[in-house]
């Protein structure tokens, strides 16, 4: 996979995150539809990638404290299974404001690279089974593709089984 500069690219927190850290990965930009029902969804269809392989970043609240979930869009995140996986108890999804202002970018944007502050995070185990996996560049539109074991390994991530359906 090649490697893409941030500056070169109209770089995003993500984009220069993956770049310092010296990371393969390749970018993926296509007209974001402001009436799409799912950004996740769009951006498989967009791309014309199965939606297994691409990955929504769901921030939630686990006893208090804001999390990340990186999940299938053809699936949806179990709130169970990720308070399990990063040993809580209970988990919500966030307030929208809240993650938007805690990750520093916008819904249907929110990448798990790059965030403003760093939140302990849990990638769906489903990823592995994958050479590449797709997430948020960091705004509409936008996608990066990189090794799976590169996202868990710069995000921090637990890995588990943390989607449904």
């Amino acid at each position: 996979m090649p490697r893409k500069k941030a500056a070169a690219t109209g770089g995003t927190p993500a984009t220069a995150a993956l770049t310092a850290a010296g990371v393969p990965f390749t970018l993926h930009e296509y007209r974001h539809d402001p009436g799409a029902a799912s950004y996740g969804g769009e951006a498989a269809e967009a791309l014309g990638v199965d939606p297994r392989r691409v990955f929504k970043t769901l921030v939630a609240e686990l006893d208090g404290a804001l999390v990340v979930g990186v999940v299938p869009v053809a699936g949806q995140l179990d709130l169970k299974a990720l308070a399990a996986a990063l040993g809580g108890k209970r988990a919500a999804m966030a307030d929208p404001a809240r993650a938007e202002r805690s990750s520093g970018y916008v819904l249907g944007g929110i990448s798990p690279l790059g965030q403003r502050k760093a939140l302990r995070t849990a990638v769906d185990a489903g990823a592995l089974a994958h050479p590449t996996v797709y997430v948020s560049a960091g705004r509409r539109g936008l996608e990066v593709e990189l090794a799976p074991a590169d996202l868990v390994r710069l995000t921090g991530a637990v890995t588990a089984g943390i989607a449904r359906g």
